[in-house]
Parts: C-alpha cells; structure tokens; sequence
C-alpha cells in the first residue's frame, strides 16, 4: 500500500529556513514524479512544486527562488528545502503522489512567525 511520511515542518521566525522529507514507501518511487502541496487555514490546497522521475522541477511562483524540491531516490524520499520564509508560507505542508488518483501524506505543520 502507499505510504507517504512527512516530516521536518516546525515554528521559525521570518526569514528562517526548513527543510521538509517526505519518505515514501509502497510505490515505484524513482519511475513517478513527486510533489509538495501546502493548505492554509481557510484556503484551498496549491502546488508548491513537483519533481520529476528524470529531475525536472516546476514552482508555484510563490516558491520560486526561494525553495528547492528534490529527490534521493535510494532513500525513496523527496525534500523540499525552504529558505527566506514568510508568515504567508504557514501552511500544512502536503507530500504528493498521483497515479491517476492522488496519494497524500498526513501533513507536517510549517509555522513562520512574524
């Protein structure tokens, strides 16, 4: 079965930097593209950015120059590497899989303190 295990959120202050994992197990990891969703409170869920099985990477332009997606696929896990945070960046954060029908984790919690 599909599992997909977030980690790495937390409490940072404007300006800081995450990195958020997400370990995925139950699927053919290094042949599938990836992605890291975010929801905030009273909002729907947005694409931050997808990865590729061969590395290529796209950003919501909110995402843009400032975190990096990526993927070790011998640890079957991808990450997503936050720098220069905003308090609009708190949000749940959200591992994707979609093989025709989409594979969530259960979120990990990305809180930026003005």
């Amino acid at each position: 079965q599909v599992q997909l295990v977030e980690s790495g959120g937390g409490l940072v202050q404007t300006g800081g930097s995450l990195r958020l994992s997400c370990a995925a197990s139950g699927i053919m990891f290094s042949a599938n593209a990836m992605g890291w969703y975010r929801q905030a409170p009273g909002k729907q869920r947005e694409l931050v950015a997808t990865i590729t099985s061969t590395g290529s990477t796209n950003y919501a332009d909110s995402a843009k120059g400032r975190f990096t997606i990526s993927r070790d696929n011998a640890k079957n896990t991808v990450y997503l590497q936050m720098n220069s945070l905003k308090p609009e960046d708190t949000a749940v954060y959200y591992c994707n899989y979609n093989a025709n029908i989409d594979f969530w984790g259960q979120g990990t919690q990305v809180t930026v303190s003005s």
